[in-house]
C-alpha cells in the first residue's frame, strides 16, 4: 500500500493507523499547494481531489477520505483491535466519533488556515472549536480512550486535531480530561514513530 501525505496534514490520522496496525505501507509525499508529488509528478493523476490522504491498495483501487481509510486499515489488520467488530454497537459508536471529528473538529479547522479570512472570521471558528472540544473533554472522563479503554483509529484521528490546535494557539488548560488524554496518545511508541517519519518529532 502506498499512503499519499502532507506533514502534519490529516494524513497523520492513517498513518498512524498503519503503524498501530503493523501493516507494509509506502509513504508518498504531496506537496498540496502545487498539486506535485516529490518526483515532480502532478498529484491530481492519482487523486483528482487534490487533497490528502490517500491510499493506493496493492489491487490499483485507490481509497480517499480519512475515516473511510481507518477503517479500512482496521479491519485488515482485526487482531489489532483497532475498532469494533463490524455490526456491533460498538463499532456504531466508533462511526459516531468518526463522523463528529469529521464534520464538527476537522471542518471547523478549515477557516483557520485561510489567509483570506480575518481574525474575526477567524475567532468565531475558533470559539466554535473550543465548544466542540469542551463537549469532548466531558465525554473523556473516566476513559483513556474516546471508546473507553482501548486506543482506536478515531483516536489517532482526533489526535491530529489536537496538534492542529496546538498550531492554533488554542489553550485547552482548562479541559484536564483531553489535555491528559492528548499526553496520553502522543507518548504511544506508533505515534511517536508516525511524527517522526513525518518530521514533526525528532528522532530519539
Amino acid at each position: 500500500m502506498k499512503l499519499y501525505y502532507s506533514p502534519g496534514a490529516c494524513s497523520l490520522s492513517p498513518h498512524i493507523a498503519l503503524l498501530e496496525a503493523g501493516l507494509p505501507y509506502e509513504l508518498v509525499k504531496v506537496d498540496l499547494r502545487a498539486k506535485k508529488l516529490e518526483n515532480g509528478d502532478d498529484y491530481l493523476k492519482v487523486n483528482p481531489k487534490g487533497q490528502v490522504p490517500a491510499l493506493a491498495l496493492d489491487s490499483g483501487e485507490m481509497v480517499t477520505e480519512g475515516p473511510v481509510i481507518v477503517q479500512m486499515i482496521a479491519d485488515q489488520a482485526a487482531t489489532q483491535g483497532l475498532a469494533p467488530k463490524r455490526d456491533s454497537a460498538e463499532r456504531y459508536k466508533l462511526l459516531e466519533w468518526l463522523n463528529f471529528i469529521t464534520s464538527e473538529l476537522h471542518k471547523n479547522f478549515s477557516p483557520l488556515f485561510q489567509p483570506a479570512f480575518n481574525d474575526e472570521v477567524k475567532g468565531f471558528f475558533k470559539d466554535r472549536l473550543m465548544g466542540k472540544f469542551q463537549y469532548v473533554d466531558s465525554q473523556l472522563a473516566g476513559h483513556d480512550y474516546l471508546l473507553g479503554k482501548e486506543f482506536s483509529v478515531a483516536d489517532g484521528y482526533l489526535f491530529t486535531m489536537l496538534c492542529w490546535a496546538d498550531r492554533m494557539n488554542f489553550d485547552l488548560a482548562g479541559l484536564p480530561n483531553l489535555t491528559a488524554y492528548k499526553a496520553r496518545v502522543a507518548a504511544r511508541p506508533k505515534v511517536k514513530d508516525a511524527l517522526t517519519k513525518e518530521g514533526l518529532l525528532k528522532a530519539a
